[in-house]
């Protein structure tokens, strides 16, 4: 079994709803900051840690993204009838992704500073990992509203509390997820052993991440690209 990730889950099933009117006939991915999609700035972060695989998976106006990727290597997993969340829609991509570790991104958020991706592969320790997950001080998180996600110990380990914020990107072993009953859930059920089990862990981001979940998110998002410091 491979002990170090080489695929890529990158989510973009979701429903968009915060976004209004600019999703109504359209994918949140496919929204443009800066004149990009919003899934083509993930895929092209994703390209530092050289993928042998890299699979989407969709739901909302799915042959939009479907004919976005057609051109590409990209292989897209369409949910249907029911869209399944990251945890269910994660175990559903299986087949193509393998047993091993992997990469897994959200699809709705811009960053400025190092490659992410690269980030955590470096920082990677399967024999004490289950989890190693990207996360931000409150200050650089641009667009977060919230008390923060995790907080973070000297020993990397992270539990929950108001803290830092959860990028969105990761490095996750799949086995647990054979485990979980249900057909539709999040990746939180199985942060959550890992967690019981001590091997929950965080990396701090030292750059600028804006989420895109709003309209004013995009605005956020660009001016955070054009500003002159990081």
């Amino acid at each position: 079994m491979r002990h170090h990730p080489d695929v890529v889950m990158l989510f973009a099933a979701g429903f968009g709803t915060r976004m209004g009117e600019l999703t109504r006939n359209m994918p949140k991915p496919l929204l443009r900051v800066s004149g990009k999609t919003l899934l083509d700035r993930t895929l092209a972060l994703t390209e530092a840690v050289s993928p042998a695989r890299t699979v989407v998976n969709a739901h909302y106006h799915h042959q939009q993204v479907v004919d976005h990727l057609k051109e590409t290597s990209v292989q897209v997993v369409v949910e249907a009838p029911d869209i399944l969340e990251t945890g269910g829609g994660l175990r559903n991509a299986l087949p193509l992704l393998g047993s091993g570790p992997v990469f897994t991104s959200n699809t709705d958020a811009v960053w400025r500073g190092p490659n992410p991706f690269q980030m955590l592969q470096k920082a990677w320790k399967p024999e004490k990992m289950d989890a190693l997950l990207l996360c931000l001080p409150k200050e650089n998180a641009i667009g977060h509203k919230g008390k923060g996600d995790f907080v973070l110990s000297e020993t990397g380990q992270i539990s929950r509390g108001p803290g830092v914020v959860y990028s969105g990107i990761q490095i996750l072993k799949t086995d647990g997820l054979h485990n979980i009953s249900e057909t539709a859930f999040s990746l939180n059920l199985l942060w959550d052993q890992m967690h019981k089990r001590d091997r929950l862990y965080g990396l701090t981001y030292p750059g600028k991440w804006c989420d895109v979940g709003s309209p004013e998110g995009i605005t956020l998002a660009e001016d955070m690209l054009e500003a002159s410091d990081v």
